[in-house]
């Protein structure tokens, strides 16, 4: 590929430890275009971290990446999800009304899963009700009309068959995984970690190009940057392994890149302070102040609706950080809240 940064994304099954592949999925966005799963060997089947994106088009690289390993999708054992996120979850779903599989899932994503099961939901009706609050009423206006505008796919938000606890072992043929909740990216998050061969399934809490979105999720937690924080330290102080990670490459160090992540924020934490000192009171305006992603483009070249919105609301985040921390006051105003220096 022409740029090297994307080989991660290659169709195919690639041995990350022995009996453990990573395949990589296809994405309908050109934001993240590709989600990893990882198969690993359970005997005569095979148990798969995440699921993938209910597409024909993955389904069908999966069933390709299997038969490289010598496995079909009728071998799929059971689905270990880390989050619910259509991308982690809604293939394991489709898959299981096919063949049976189990799907596993944190028992703290039970809010978003029978929320997005409720034949009253509308997409993104919490995330658009915290723009309103954030100021960004042209965000609001733009991510409305685009949802109403698009299609409704196929529904595949079904309760797991097995809910997963905070500190749960899950036992294999030939190994064993930790599942340890990590809440921050959604309230439910869940890694796996296989401490024999200190190997850890990241998920979204762990990166290596991106930093994961905070709280985006149907139930947001009432400081979900708080909760990340604490969960990537908690991360921390465990034993270091090797991050397998659900964008991106496999890479040598969880902890190499948690602290990438720790520095992130910490920074991001002092711009955002300093924007409200210069005049900035809404999540909105602080948003538009600042710059995104590693290119720094403002927020008028993030273009679409979905990415200005997640703008927004990990701004809002960082803000409610910095009220906890009594370094911002914040008033409702009219609906909107406003930030203010302490």
């Amino acid at each position: 590929m022409a740029d090297s940064r994307h080989e991660w994304m290659e169709p195919g099954a690639y041995e990350v430890a022995p009996g453990v592949h990573r395949i990589p999925l296809p994405l309908p966005s050109d934001g993240l275009r590709a989600v990893n799963v990882y198969a690993i060997a359970d005997g005569d089947t095979v148990t798969l971290i995440d699921g993938g994106w209910a597409l024909d088009e993955s389904r069908e690289q999966l069933a390709t990446a299997l038969r490289g390993i010598g496995a079909g999708l009728g071998d799929i054992n059971r689905f270990l999800v880390t989050h619910a996120h259509r991308d982690h979850y809604t293939q394991a779903v489709a898959l299981r009304r096919e063949y049976g599989s189990k799907v596993l899932l944190g028992e703290d994503e039970q809010h978003n899963i029978r929320t997005l099961m409720d034949p009253e939901h509308e997409p993104l009706a919490k995330q658009i009700e915290l723009l309103a609050e954030c100021g960004a009423k042209p965000v609001r206006d733009a991510v409305v009309a685009a949802r109403d505008a698009g299609p409704r796919g196929p529904h595949f938000w079904e309760e797991p068959d097995e809910w997963i606890g905070k500190s749960t072992d899950i036992t294999l043929a030939d190994r064993s995984l930790r599942a340890v909740a990590t809440p921050g990216h959604t309230r439910g998050h869940l890694v796996f970690i296989d401490d024999a061969a200190e190997l850890m399934f990241a998920g979204d809490h762990v990166l290596p190009h991106i930093t994961p979105s905070i709280g985006f999720e149907q139930v947001p937690s009432e400081v979900p940057l708080r909760d990340y924080l604490a969960s990537l330290r908690l991360v921390r102080e465990m034993p270091d392994m090797r991050l397998l990670p659900a964008h991106g490459p496999a890479a040598d160090s969880v902890h190499q890149r948690v602290d990438e992540l720790l520095d992130h924020h910490d920074t991001r934490l002092d711009v955002t302070a300093a924007t409200v000192e210069n005049g900035a009171s809404t999540a909105y305006e602080v948003a538009r102040a600042l710059t995104w992603t590693r290119r720094e483009r403002t927020f008028d070249e993030l273009g679409d609706p979905f990415n200005q919105m997640l703008a927004v609301l990990e701004t809002a985040a960082h803000l409610d950080v910095l009220s906890l921390q009594g370094k911002l006051a914040k008033e409702e105003v009219e609906g909107v809240v406003h930030y203010l220096l302490a």
